[in-house]
């Protein structure tokens, strides 16, 4: 929604029921906590039914809880502290199996990116690779060791690969400087978006170059700039960012963009397997004596 959605509630307030004003005031209290309830929990935690917290959701102009539930978290996914994640993580795991949770929880999010990510934004990103002079990608923070694994394989796809390592802004500018029309940036930025990114992802498009991002919804600071947007889910709220998702889209780059590049990816390949036995790169297995 266009409107700020704490805004929405504090002007629409008077018109609500008592039982929708309850609802109301724990929402704008506890915005982080309320965004990761069903309606059956919030309702149990404010003292009102199911019900009355669908209807609420309605009387906002939403279909339903859910997507009232969705708008909320995307308010709040750039605005939570560390400590307000480890809290809402503390309220969605509880005292469950913490392995098991967390994993079910990454499978749901490879599950959600499935069914959002767009194919053809994904198959325009491989042809503006597969084309593109110069190739830089970008990542910081916790998206800095995906920014690494995307460039670990890239080397063995192009020629003309660039991963921009920047301790500062200033930095970054002086590595991506000369990128121009014929090349690509790839920005990866998940929640609490980097500022350093962003401002990369502006400088490259006002030089005319082409964007992809890889970041969480079409509410990033991203989204706009991009030519190719590849929305992979990140949503847990914990101090940890979740990653699979994201790497799982970063994997299937690589792995499209080598096979349009069979030929020449083979021939590196072959060449690197005798680099690697030549200066023995890697440890030889031994077959053990009988």
């Amino acid at each position: 929604m266009a409107q700020d959605l704490l805004t929405l509630m504090r002007q629409s307030y008077p018109k609500f029921s008592k039982g929708q004003k309850a609802i109301a005031d724990y929402m704008l209290s506890h915005y982080d906590k309320a965004a990761y309830m069903t309606a059956a929990k919030l309702g149990i935690c404010v003292g009102v039914s199911e019900s009355t917290v669908v209807r609420f959701a309605s009387e906002l102009g939403f279909e339903g809880y859910p997507s009232l539930q969705k708008e909320l978290q995307i308010m709040i996914r750039n605005k939570l502290t560390s400590v307000q994640r480890i809290e809402v993580t503390k309220e969605q795991i509880g005292n469950e199996d913490m392995l098991t949770k967390v994993l079910n929880m990454d499978i749901e999010k490879i599950r959600r990116t499935i069914d959002e990510i767009s194919h053809e934004h994904f198959h325009r990103a491989v042809q503006m690779l597969v084309n593109a002079e110069k190739i830089y990608i970008i990542g910081t923070r916790s998206a800095a060791a995906m920014a690494s694994f995307m460039a670990f394989y890239f080397q063995y796809i192009f020629r003309n690969m660039h991963h921009v390592h920047a301790n500062s802004t200033s930095e970054m500018f002086e590595q991506i400087m000369r990128i121009g029309k014929n090349d690509v940036l790839i920005g990866i930025s998940f929640p609490r978006y980097s500022t350093r990114t962003v401002k990369a992802f502006d400088y490259a498009k006002h030089q005319g170059a082409q964007v992809i991002a890889i970041t969480d919804s079409t509410a990033s600071p991203l989204a706009q700039n991009a030519d190719a947007l590849l929305i992979a889910r990140s949503d847990m709220a914990s101090f940890v960012d979740s990653l699979v998702a994201p790497l799982s889209v970063i994997n299937a780059l690589i792995v499209a963009t080598g096979l349009q590049k069979q030929d020449e990816v083979s021939a590196n390949f072959a060449r690197l397997e005798q680099i690697w036995d030549e200066y023995d790169v890697y440890q030889k297995s031994t077959e053990e004596n009988p």
